[in-house]
């Protein structure tokens, strides 16, 4: 970052005009700090956003292809992987300071934080006291790209160790579409009749894809 003169680099810009005024690349370029040999961090960041296709791409490589690229080492993959945590535990305090289903638009972001950088699906469920507080969110069940397998007795034993009274179940198709397949619909359909031998209501199911989601409540599934 002192390969600028004074004012012109992504740290300057973001002091003077906020951080909406950044690029992606400069963004990353401010996490980065320092570039390499011959290549600052500004074109450092060009090199990985077009490596891994955009942010949503590089936020969800693993460590090897990460650390297998030009002047990435421990300490920008720990800086990488530290503000991709803060933005998902940001958006998690927003829902859990009060009655999601007064948020729905709170909820949604959280789980885009929580699931859609995910490279295999995985089934979560948020816990949910009497107010519709979020006690709990819960990787349940995690699979390839083909699907999870979903064991409605282990949700129902999780929502009872919670002492949930409501849940709102969420799951990433990592094929970026969010439409629900006949096996998700009939799996929300064994767990809702699960849980309501239980009298723990099912408020949603949704289905996270890539900068889209699909609500079971909001399309009278539910």
């Amino acid at each position: 970052m002192t390969q600028w003169a004074a004012g012109e680099g992504p740290r300057e810009k973001l002091a003077e005009r906020g951080p909406a005024a950044l690029s992606d690349a400069e963004l990353l370029a401010v996490l980065l700090d320092t570039g390499y040999r011959d290549c600052n961090a500004l074109d450092m960041a060009r090199e990985l956003l077009g490596q891994f296709g955009g942010i949503a791409g590089l936020m969800c490589a693993d460590r090897g292809a990460l650390l297998a690229c030009p002047g990435v080492g421990p300490a920008k993959y720990a800086r990488l992987r530290a503000a991709t945590e803060l933005a998902r535990r940001q958006a998690l305090s927003a829902v859990a300071e009060g009655d999601v289903m007064n948020s729905p638009q709170a909820t949604r972001r959280f789980l885009h934080h929580h699931l859609g950088n995910r490279r295999r699906e995985v089934f979560c469920c948020l816990f949910l006291d009497s107010q519709h507080r979020v006690l709990s969110c819960d990787d349940l069940f995690f699979g390839t790209l083909d699907g999870a397998a979903v064991y409605p007795r282990e949700v129902a034993v999780r929502a009872l160790q919670h002492g949930a009274a409501a849940v709102i179940f969420a799951h990433n198709h990592p094929s970026g579409v969010a439409d629900p397949s006949a096996a998700d619909r009939r799996i929300t359909e064994r767990l809702c009749a699960a849980l309501a031998l239980l009298d723990i209501r099912v408020l949603d199911h949704i289905i996270i894809g890539r900068g889209q989601s699909y609500s079971f409540a909001e399309s009278g599934l539910l």
